[in-house]
């Protein structure tokens, strides 16, 4: 090698090693640092955050959770007549964990739709009429959808496993035993809609991603279908005290 190239080579290995030492690395390590938040920063980036994940809904997501507001609320009515219709033990029992498991869920449900600006469904129950209130989006008070009507209104029967009014009538004539076995006949019927409902919803594309939707979701139909069991043996064992008198 001749000494102009040995020269040339040792210079730029001398510049190798100046740009690749430990200042450069440190230099590139505090470059690298994010830059630290104070804990107001981190709130108004975790607002922000749940912000945007409560926009991650969809049409049908709004559509299934305002449904299942006026589906609960049917089991509602159904469920309050148990006190009154001289229900057995057990099925008064199962009347009021459904009376207090849906209606948290339809708080749940109601306050969902209000976080994302939708109208909130307002219920009101007396006897057999069911009283749906729709409340406007923030920001839209000239919004006016206020629904009144009976336990098996209109758009409800667009839903799976809602009772006619003929239903509901006939469990609110019934008595006793002859109670007893028509609200879990028709309370399998109700809840075997809810099921389908949750099926209806996760079958749309893109639909029951929001975390609150999906777990709301997931545990409707686990509620159901195990109460839907529960109550197909309670048919089954007044069945057969039925046919052993």
């Amino acid at each position: 090698m001749k000494p102009t190239e040995t020269r040339r080579t040792l210079v730029a290995l001398l510049i190798i090693a100046a740009t690749s030492g430990p200042g450069l690395a440190h230099a590139q390590e505090e470059e690298a640092k994010p830059a630290s938040l104070s804990q107001a920063e981190f709130e108004a980036l975790y607002r922000a955050r749940q912000d945007s994940a409560r926009m991650r809904f969809t049409e049908a997501d709004v559509a299934f959770v305002t449904g299942m507001i006026s589906h609960h609320s049917q089991a509602l009515v159904m469920s309050e007549l148990a006190p009154t219709h001289g229900a057995s033990p057990s099925v008064e029992t199962l009347a009021a964990r459904i009376i207090n498991a849906q209606q948290d869920e339809i708080a749940l449900m109601q306050r969902w739709l209000e976080d994302r600006g939708q109208p909130v469904p307002q219920v009101k129950i007396d006897g057999l009429i069911l009283t749906i209130e729709m409340s406007a989006p923030a920001g839209d008070e000239g919004h006016d959808a206020n629904m009144a009507h009976d336990a098996a209104g209109s758009h409800e029967h667009h839903m799976p496993g809602m009772l006619t009014q003929e239903q509901l009538e006939e469990l609110a004539a019934a008595f006793g035993p002859q109670f007893d076995h028509l609200f879990l006949t028709y309370m399998i019927q109700h809840h075997a809609g809810a099921v389908t409902m949750v099926h209806d919803l996760f079958a749309v594309d893109g639909a029951g991603q929001d975390g609150a939707v999906f777990k709301l979701a997931s545990d409707i139909q686990v509620d159901q279908i195990t109460e839907i069991e529960r109550m197909t043996q309670m048919l089954d064992a007044m069945a057969e005290q039925d046919a052993g008198r």
